[in-house]
């Protein structure tokens, strides 16, 4: 009886953990992408026949995908808006919304706890390389450097990828953990 309970027990304790996948793709849900286009629309439902909720005006703002049906990727944007996009507007392309609560913006290093290359104001869209436990290369107009994960709307906390196999030798060069 004892085992039957605990087998039970580690059964529900997977699919509490499991992260859920899209009905369509298979794909983890939450997931971050990106407009294709400087034009697309969010609409209310998933269809055409559905209101106009809003218009992007802008390519590579990145989006969250909550859910999926058929054609369509419920998403969030930054703003919270929530809305329906068709798929074939979006691409897996990482971009990112700088996003802090300092008028100025964020600092952008050379390196993880390096030293300061630059500044980057708020709501600047800017394409994500690769991101370590705290930390993320990002570029924008073919300048690259690295900014404190928390900075940016596009990547979840906790979230790593992008890393090269010898990732470690690195952070030990630089003498940073992720």
């Amino acid at each position: 009886m004892k085992i039957l309970f605990l087998i039970i027990l580690l059964l529900f304790s997977f699919n509490v953990i499991a992260k859920s996948k899209g009905s369509v793709t298979g794909l983890e849900l939450p997931r971050f992408v990106s407009l294709k286009s400087d034009e697309s629309n969010l609409r209310n439902g998933p269809s055409k026949n559905y209101p106009i909720k809003l218009t992007y005006k802008v390519k590579n703002l990145p989006l969250m995908v909550v859910d999926e049906y058929e054609l369509w990727r419920k998403v969030t944007d930054f703003e919270k808006n929530e809305g329906w996009v068709k798929k074939n507007l979006i691409k897996s392309d990482r971009y990112g919304i700088i996003k802090t609560n300092y008028d100025e913006g964020a600092q952008i290093l050379n390196k993880p706890k390096g030293e300061v290359i630059g500044k980057i104001g708020n709501r600047n869209i800017v394409k994500v390389i690769k991101c370590l436990k705290d930390w993320c290369l990002i570029e924008i107009q073919k300048n690259k450097g690295w900014i404190i994960k928390t900075n940016i709307w596009g990547v979840f906390d906790e979230e790593i990828f992008n890393i090269p196999f010898y990732q470690p030798i690195i952070n030990q060069f630089w003498k940073i953990n992720f």
